[in-house]
C-alpha cells in the first residue's frame, strides 16, 4: 500500500544574493508577487496536494518567514476591534488549523541535498515532497497545481517523481538534466541524472523544475554521496544514486514555472499573476496598454 505524502520540505536558507540589496534583511522567499511572498505560493501549492506538515530548512536572518506562518495577535485584535472582517479572515487563512510548520536551520551553505538531510528527522520513514520557493508553479488555468498533479503520479506508481521541463540547449547548464525511456503520457522512468552539465555533453535537455516527491530511501544516498557541483551536496546527485536501487520517475507537468530566482523571472511572475489578480487585473490591464514600450 502506498503510503501517503504528509510532509513537504521547503529549503529556504540560501542568501538571496542576485536580490542584493533587497534581500541583504529580508528572506528571498519573502518577496511579494503581487500580494503574497513567494514562500507562500509553495505553501498553498503543498497544501492543495494533501500535505498539511511543512518543514522550513532555514539559516540565519529567515526569522520573517517564521512569523509569516505564526499567529499575529496585535495584528488580528486590531482588525478584529476596526470590523475588518474579510482582512482578519485573509490573516488567519495564511496558516490554516490544520497546518502544521516545523523550522530546522542549515548551519553552513552545503548544498540543496544537504539542505535536505536537515530535515530528515521531520519527515519519519515516509514519502515527503519538496519545494523550492524560487520556483513560482502555477498549474493551468481553472485546473489542477503541479504539486498535486505530481501526487496522482506518485500514488499510481509508488516511486520518487520529479518535475521537470525542456529548456533551451545554452540553458542547461543552470540545472539538473534528466535522460531516460518514455512510461506513459507526461512520464519517463529516469536513467541518467547530470547536475549542470555543460550544453555539449547534456544527456538532453529536460531540466528539473524545483518539484521533488521522493521516497525516504533518497536520505542513505545523499549521506553516502561526495560533494559534486560547485563542491556542494548535491540533491541530483543523491536522486542519482537512488536509481541504482529503485525507480524515480521525470514528470512534464502541466501548467507554467517562473524562476523567481531572477529579476527577469520575477517580473513576469509579477506582471502575469498581478493580470489575472480579481482585485487589481482589470485595472493594471488597461495600465499596461496605455504605457507607450
Amino acid at each position: 500500500m502506498t503510503q501517503k505524502i504528509r510532509t513537504a520540505v521547503f529549503p529556504v536558507a540560501g542568501l538571496g544574493t542576485r536580490f542584493l540589496p533587497a534581500t541583504k534583511a529580508a528572506p528571498k522567499e519573502m518577496l511579494p508577487v503581487v500580494d503574497k511572498p513567494l514562500i507562500q505560493y509553495a505553501v498553498e501549492e503543498a497544501y492543495a496536494a494533501g500535505i498539511r506538515h511543512m518543514v522550513f530548512v532555514t539559516g540565519r536572518n529567515k526569522r520573517a518567514i517564521e512569523d509569516h506562518f505564526d499567529t499575529a495577535y496585535e495584528l488580528e485584535n486590531e482588525l478584529a476591534q476596526s470590523g475588518k472582517q474579510a482582512l482578519l479572515d485573509l490573516v488567519r487563512s495564511v496558516q490554516p488549523d490544520d497546518m502544521l510548520c516545523s523550522y530546522v536551520r542549515q548551519p553552513r551553505a552545503l548544498g540543496l541535498g544537504h539542505a535536505v538531510l536537515c530535515a530528515e528527522h521531520l519527515t519519519g520513514n515516509s514519502p515527503f515532497a519538496v519545494l523550492l520557493a524560487d520556483d513560482l508553479m502555477m498549474g493551468p488555468p481553472g485546473g489542477t497545481p503541479v504539486l498535486a498533479q505530481m501526487a496522482e503520479q506518485f500514488y499510481r506508481l509508488n516511486n520518487s517523481v520529479i518535475a521537470v521541463q525542456e529548456v533551451p540547449q545554452d540553458q542547461v547548464r543552470r540545472y539538473g538534466i534528466v535522460a531516460g525511456t518514455p512510461a506513459g503520457e507526461r512520464l519517463m522512468r529516469i536513467e541518467r541524472m547530470v547536475e549542470k552539465p555543460a550544453p555539449e555533453v547534456a544527456p538532453s535537455r529536460l531540466a528539473v523544475a524545483g518539484r521533488y516527491i521522493l521516497t525516504p530511501a533518497v536520505f542513505e544516498q545523499i549521506r553516502q554521496q561526495p560533494r559534486g557541483a560547485g563542491g556542494e551536496i548535491q540533491l541530483t546527485d543523491g536522486i542519482a544514486g537512488l536509481l541504482k536501487h529503485e525507480a524515480a520517475y521525470a514528470y512534464t507537468y502541466a501548467g507554467k514555472r517562473y524562476d523567481c530566482g531572477s529579476k527577469e523571472g520575477f517580473l513576469e511572475a509579477t506582471v502575469e499573476l498581478a493580470l489575472a489578480h480579481p482585485e487589481v487585473g482589470a485595472n493594471f490591464r488597461a495600465y499596461l496598454k496605455s504605457l507607450k514600450v
